[in-house]
């Protein structure tokens, strides 16, 4: 296992996602605790120390279970806990000691190794700063009950740019991965942050593991890049970025756990070929010709006049082609209008979305196409 050096802290440059353990009966917050034990021992023995969770994963029963385990096993010296805050449920200065209280105990713990700022926008940061959270976080950071103080991010690259000088910040987790180079933060962000000597945490290395099973035309190309695996070429992208501290993964399968730690043992910035990089291009192009409509969920035509959730519409049409789940984009647009939200067919051609778009999409063609393609 490779390691990155933060501080006198050394993390390894794999983290284990703890939002994705087995469970039982389909029930997300029922973990699958002897299962899950099994998967992150044994990532622990192969060297894995980052262990990422949040307040709110598996339905708010992540994190105890993280807590019983580094207990019952006597690892809490061997490794770092990471834990978020969820600022969206914080609505005075007393909530941010409460949440993080009830968080220590929740992990049974007097230290939080790597806290983060859970799930950041621009609407949440500004509550957050303006309620006094980075006087909070000096203050946990002086009283030693966090060592490194950081921020997930969820927005777009401006509000990153905002978020990111706005402190001095320890470190900060972004989504990134071979097709997502310009999405929210993407690239850019990785390299802001790199010029402000701010080491960056890699999520969705896998983009949710659709980078793990793409359509043929991918696999097919994959081929060329044998003996890796499709999650192995995937996660080679991130980890071959010196400034990333740590890639997370939601592991839960021992094969997949191994194959993870064999790229996180082996990449580092120089691993990346010319044939790697015409690779990740060749892809992302494979990708790109299945798209139906090129919307980067930048939400300049929101809010709609009649509240169609214009980007969700058309996240949901697009995947149905990116990743051969059109049977999954049908069941979450019928979920979509059962709960209450408003179809396409609302739509009164007012034009407004057409004009703030910054991609100059045919947005109301668009939403007629995507609806009758879901409906089928």
């Amino acid at each position: 296992m490779k390691y990155f050096n933060i501080g006198e802290d050394k993390v390894s440059r794999l983290g284990y996602g703890c939002m994705r353990f087995p469970i039982i009966d389909g029930d997300n917050a029922k973990i699958n605790e002897e299962e899950a034990t099994k998967q992150l021992l044994h990532a622990i023995e192969k060297g894995v120390n980052y262990i990422d969770t949040a307040y709110v994963y598996h339905g708010d029963t992540s994190e105890s279970f993280v807590g019983k385990f580094v207990e019952e096993h006597g690892l809490r010296d061997k490794l770092h806990l990471v834990t978020k805050l969820p600022c969206w449920k914080v609505e005075t200065y007393e909530d941010f000691e409460k949440f993080m209280n009830e968080q220590m105990a929740n992990l049974r713990t007097d230290v939080i190794d790597f806290y983060l700022l859970h799930s950041l926008d621009i609407k949440t940061f500004r509550k957050v700063k303006d309620l006094g959270v980075f006087d909070f976080m000096d203050k946990i950071k002086k009283e030693g009950k966090v060592k490194h103080m950081g921020f997930s991010f969820h927005d777009e690259f401006p509000a990153f740019e905002e978020m990111v000088k706005s402190y001095d910040w320890d470190f900060c987790q972004i989504q990134l991965n071979y097709l997502d180079t310009d999405y929210q933060a993407g690239l850019k962000g990785y390299e802001l942050a790199t010029s402000l000597g701010i080491p960056v945490v890699i999520m969705e290395p896998l983009k949710g593991g659709r980078l793990s099973n793409p359509p043929k035309e991918v696999l097919d190309l994959n081929d060329e890049f044998k003996p890796l695996s499709p999650s192995q070429q995937a996660l080679k992208f991130p980890l071959s970025l010196d400034n990333v501290m740590t890639v997370l993964s939601g592991m839960n399968d021992i094969k997949h756990i191994d194959e993870n730690i064999e790229m996180a043992s082996t990449v580092d910035s120089s691993s990346i070929t010319e044939a790697d990089k015409a690779f990740y291009k060749k892809a992302r192009d494979i990708f790109k010709s299945r798209e139906q409509i090129g919307c980067t969920a930048c939400e300049y035509c929101m809010p709609c006049t009649v509240e169609i959730n214009i980007p969700r519409i058309f996240s949901m049409w697009n995947n149905a082609f990116l990743y051969d789940e059109a049977d999954k984009s049908r069941e979450a647009y019928k979920k979509y209008i059962e709960d209450g939200k408003v179809a396409p067919d609302a739509c009164i051609e007012c034009g407004k979305c057409e004009g703030e778009c910054p991609q100059n999409l045919e947005i109301i063609e668009g939403l007629r196409q995507a609806q009758e393609f879901l409906e089928k």
